[in-house]
């Protein structure tokens, strides 16, 4: 048995920055404007091609026994009247939970079931959400500053993005007079396209 060294990683709780930074991604908007539902509204923003989010992901082995962690920064702004956000997933491991720590700013975690079945949680400073096994998630900054939340899930959990591009979420978060609305997605398509 290879036994792994135990180690710390350093996060900047207001800026959700790692050191070492690990796995650095970050997300334009023309590596997801598909995912927004105002397609019009994202083409024309693709001239900035603004930043919508970034994540750092700690290197650990993608394997059973481990706990991957992660801090993602989601930037304010909006496509059209939709909230920035992340692209959102499945697991490729469908039994995988997954907890979130919110360290700054404010916004939702949508998640939902294969079958479109959605709920939503309020992230804040020190909330601390819970996504059970077989829900695809989303987190939306809802507020004018940068949403940072802490992640951990299981080493082997890998992400399965291919089902949330084809079938989108079943709900959308919009800005309605100042405040998020929750609306049905008119574009949600349960069978992907089939």
């Amino acid at each position: 048995m290879h036994l792994f060294k135990p180690f710390n990683t350093i996060c900047d709780l207001k800026t959700g920055v790692l050191s070492p930074p690990g796995n650095h991604i970050v997300r334009y908007l023309a590596d997801m404007k598909e995912m927004f539902h105002d397609r019009e509204a994202a083409e024309t923003m693709l001239k900035e091609n603004p930043k919508v989010y970034e994540f750092y992901n700690v290197v650990i082995p993608e394997e059973d026994g481990h706990l991957q962690h992660c801090t993602s920064i989601i930037y304010p702004g909006k496509v059209g009247k939709e909230y920035f956000m992340t692209k959102g997933h499945f697991h490729a491991v469908a039994g995988t939970a997954e907890i979130y720590v919110c360290l700054a700013g404010k916004g939702l975690l949508l998640m939902q079931t294969e079958d479109g079945q959605a709920e939503v949680l309020e992230m804040y400073p020190g909330s601390i959400s819970y996504i059970p096994p077989y829900w695809a998630h989303r987190t939306i900054n809802t507020g004018d500053e940068p949403l940072v939340f802490f992640g951990v899930y299981r080493g082997d959990a890998g992400h399965n993005y291919g089902t949330i591009e084809k079938q989108g979420f079943s709900k959308l978060v919009l800005e309605e007079d100042g405040q998020p609305c929750i609306i049905d997605n008119p574009r949600y398509n349960p069978r992907g396209g089939d």
